[in-house]
């Protein structure tokens, strides 16, 4: 039987368009390659080729034999990616979150459960991820509100509420609480990739400008800066206090969050750190 090589060498020879250049192409002889096409007629037992003194060409089964390497190659490509794919998923749990924040410790405790196996997680969508756990895209994911059906394991896993972080200075750092309202129209500093958090200061600050940030510089940058920024009990806990800040509650309905873990029923032994249970 003939070997894929030679499809995979048939069809750049079609693209080609000669020999010579289907062999510089594969970095063969041109008299290696055009043995290794007269091999592939032997093992299909019929003519591919109409061969000249200086050139051959395809003859109407090599263009049918062409279409068939295409689609055999494709299939074979698709075979080696999804035996590939299967076998990291084997090997990976994949996390969803829709904000940073519950990452930070649901992503060390799942990899102490399991040594042995990789964890990738990302931050999306709440829709996106519901769906996601739904099509098997995700083991678990984080949700900011409760999902009640009979296929899915969903428990409260932890909240965070958001603070205001201000330079002394600012007209409002003595306030007890303050509502995303009254910094609407400011400029402030915003960290990157924050999920769902996005959306509510989108909504509830419309005509703020924010700055955005990637984590490794943002607090630097909130150390010698004036203007405000977020933070939130969760983010104090990881980082500690901003030097030289005042942090002020805000009130809003919105700023004050509960993450639910969510998985399908039939892997809830996975969610161990959060239910106690053995596997």
């Amino acid at each position: 039987m003939f070997e894929l090589y030679q499809l995979e060498q048939l069809l750049i020879v079609a693209d080609c368009g000669t020999l010579s250049g289907a062999a510089e192409q594969l970095h063969l002889s041109q008299s290696a390659l055009s043995r290794s096409m007269q091999r592939l007629e032997d093992e299909i037992q019929v003519p591919l080729f109409i061969r000249h003194k200086n050139k051959i060409e395809l003859n109407e089964n090599g263009w049918l034999a062409v279409d068939y390497a295409k689609r055999v190659m494709e299939q074979a490509h698709s075979m080696v990616s999804g035996i590939r794919d299967y076998d990291r998923k084997r090997h990976t749990i994949f996390v969803g979150s829709c904000a940073p924040a519950p990452l930070w410790e649901m992503i060390p405790a799942l990899s102490s459960l399991y040594p042995d196996l990789t964890i990738s997680s990302e931050i999306r969508d709440s829709q996106v991820l519901f769906q996601g756990l739904q099509d098997g895209v995700y083991h678990t994911i984080v949700l900011p509100y409760p999902v009640e059906s009979p296929s899915i394991f969903c428990q409260k896993y932890e909240e965070e509420h958001l603070f205001f972080s201000l330079p002394p200075a600012h007209p409002l750092s003595g306030s007890k609480a303050l509502s995303l309202k009254d910094l609407d129209g400011e400029t402030m500093l915003l960290r990157a990739q924050l999920g769902f958090w996005n959306r509510v200061t989108d909504a509830k600050m419309p005509n703020t400008h924010f700055i955005v940030q990637e984590d490794a510089a943002f607090n630097e940058l909130v150390k010698a800066s004036a203007l405000p920024s977020f933070t939130s009990d969760l983010v104090i806990q990881r980082e500690g206090e901003a030097p030289n800040r005042v942090t002020i509650p805000i009130k809003d309905e919105e700023a004050n969050v509960t993450y639910y873990c969510c998985c399908l029923m039939k892997s809830k032994a996975l969610m161990r750190f959060l239910t106690q249970e053995a596997v």
